[in-house]
């Protein structure tokens, strides 16, 4: 029988994997299911998923922190205060919304700055334009569901993945190629669905807060009166959270669309594909680490912090665990997993050929993965998020940035210098966050306010 403390983590952790596996099943599907469309429009697709949630990615990484919020709160036994903290993630969303909305004009200005293909480019931009109408359900639903996943109720986040999931893929296939009568509309048809399936997903977890279901009895009530005190608070902790996956993503999103590029389509195609299948074991194993943090933010709000490092050490066996299983299946079987996303228009043997390589490679930074996610997610939970962004902004753009630059833009290098400098980038990040973690100085943040406050 599993000891307590483990028993305690799957009973959180398996419906947030299920949840982020079903995040890894919609880019699946839009790659999957673009592919026999041809090369260009799978390139535009997949790269425009990666450029498009660079714009999702610092307000979503901002409400994140609700989760840490509410799992401190509901350890200090501050219910009451909780319900407030929903609504402010409600709030950043309606902004999120309206900033992404002022964005759509510039798109096809700014993809024309990159080296695309005229064929990539225009689908690239009609798929992007279509999914920024879709910022601001994302960022509620990622808002709503960590607010419930730090009061312990991490199922709300799974249905609302579940739906966004099946609407995703039966969406894709209604609308990408002709079917019942429709003309099949190709890279906008899985634009649509994704917009249209995040959309449902939002509307069932906002319903579901609405209702008050899934909630202890001290949430339920009225929600009192908003306080900016708390708003500050919340942009103080979640914002330096927010900064740092957006730049850290931003210099990401920068190697793809200029040095990955940079090497043509085929390879373009093929390392979004490698990405992708990625997701299968980063998903879920974020999940995994966004349940322990769940944990370590209860047992930093009833100010047990001996507590903290056996919950780190479970979390990060089962991460790990779980990523290197994948990464061994990334070694055995590399050259069926990329042919299930061979385009028509391309023989077969090139993209798997390109993909093989990058994909076994990619098995290589599986265990810095895991350690990653968990040590972030555990300072995340402990409110140090300015010391990890820093951490993460120095490294990828004063790290990865130039070395791979100049590894593939001066020195020529191709597919397998791409992908040693993400690993030597993944492992660095690895490294800093334990020591980070082992340097203690997480015990001395104090996060959520001792007294409650008015405006």
């Amino acid at each position: 029988m599993l000891p307590a403390t483990y028993r305690k983590l799957v009973s959180l952790a398996w419906p947030i994997v299920l949840a982020r596996a079903t995040q890894s099943v919609v880019g699946f599907s839009d790659a999957l299911m673009v592919a026999p469309l041809g090369e260009a429009p799978l390139a535009a697709v997949t790269t425009g998923a990666m450029n498009t949630f660079a714009l999702i990615i610092l307000p979503l990484g901002t409400v994140f922190i609700l989760q840490s919020f509410a799992a401190q709160l509901r350890g200090r036994g501050d219910l009451a205060a909780v319900r407030r903290y929903a609504f402010y993630g409600l709030l950043l969303a309606a902004f999120a919304e309206l900033l992404a909305i002022a964005t759509i004009p510039l798109v096809p200005w700014v993809l024309a700055r990159f080296r695309y293909e005229p064929a990539v480019h225009d689908a690239m931009a009609t798929y992007m334009r279509i999914r920024l109408l879709s910022v601001g359900v994302a960022v509620g639903a990622e808002a709503l569901g960590n607010w419930y996943g730090g009061l312990g109720n991490t199922r709300i986040a799974m249905i609302t993945g579940i739906v966004t999931m099946v609407s995703n893929v039966g969406l894709n296939w209604l609308l990408i190629e002709p079917r019942f009568g429709l003309p099949g509309y190709g890279v906008a048809g899985a634009a649509w669905a994704s917009t249209i399936a995040g959309t449902l997903g939002f509307l069932v977890v906002l319903s579901i807060f609405a209702a008050g279901i899934g909630l202890e009895e001290a949430t339920r009530g009225p929600r009192g009166e908003l306080r900016a005190r708390e708003l500050r608070r919340v942009l103080r902790f979640g914002l330096p959270n927010g900064v740092n996956w957006f730049l850290e993503f931003a210099a990401f999103i920068l190697f793809i669309n200029v040095a990955v590029a940079h090497l043509g389509t085929t390879v373009l195609a093929a390392f979004n594909v490698v990405m992708q299948l990625n997701s299968i074991s980063f998903m879920p194993a974020f999940g995994v680490a966004s349940a322990g943090a769940i944990l370590v933010g209860e047992a930093i709000g009833k100010d047990a912090k001996d507590e903290v490092w056996p919950i780190v050490r479970r979390t990060g066996v089962t991460a790990c665990a779980w990523m290197v299983t994948v990464g061994a299946l990334y070694l055995v079987a590399p050259a069926r997993l990329i042919a299930l996303f061979r385009p028509r228009d391309l023989p077969a043997e090139v993209l798997v050929a390109t993909g093989t390589t990058m994909l076994m490679m990619s098995a290589l930074w599986q265990l810095f993965d895991g350690l990653g996610l968990t040590l972030g997610e555990a300072l995340r939970a402990a409110g140090d998020t300015t010391w990890c962004m820093f951490a993460r902004i120095l490294l990828a753009w004063a790290v990865f940035t130039p070395l791979a630059w100049t590894a593939i833009l001066v020195l020529g290098g191709g597919v397998v210098t791409l992908m040693i400098a993400l690993i030597i980038y993944i492992a660095l990040l690895a490294g800093a966050f334990a020591w980070r973690f082992a340097s203690g100085r997480w015990r001395s943040i104090e996060m959520v306010e001792t007294e409650p406050v008015g405006i």
